[in-house]
């Protein structure tokens, strides 16, 4: 993704963009909000930290740092909102089942042969 010029709107509406997506990311691998937000926090600060270089050329490397680390850390499946087509409420990410599985065709037939 190329980067708008600094200081531009829409260099400010791409950083606003990135840092959306960063958030939404962790949200993706930290479900648990009180946990989420330390690490909403950090990234906060890592914006902030970064809010008054203005070397065009500094400024690229960053962000390209950051949206690097964030193709590095995305998750391999996505939270969907729930009425999306993909979404949660059509049991995209179901839980996987607990305990053994039980072999109900096994039963059947030892049972119909009359073993108990």
């Amino acid at each position: 993704m190329t980067t708008p010029s600094p200081f531009t709107v829409a260099h400010r509406r791409y950083v606003q963009s990135l840092y959306r997506r960063i958030l939404n990311n962790e949200l993706d691998w930290i479900v648990d909000r009180s946990l989420w937000r330390g690490k909403a926090i950090a990234i906060r600060a890592e914006f902030e930290r970064n809010r008054n270089v203005h070397d065009p050329r500094e400024l690229a490397t960053i962000l390209e740092k950051a949206e690097a680390d964030l193709d590095s850390r995305k998750h391999p499946d996505p939270y969907r909102p729930p009425e999306a087509v993909d979404g949660v409420k059509w049991y995209r990410n179901i839980p996987p089942p607990l305990g053994p599985i039980f072999d109900f065709e096994k039963f059947n037939r030892d049972h119909a042969l009359g073993h108990h």
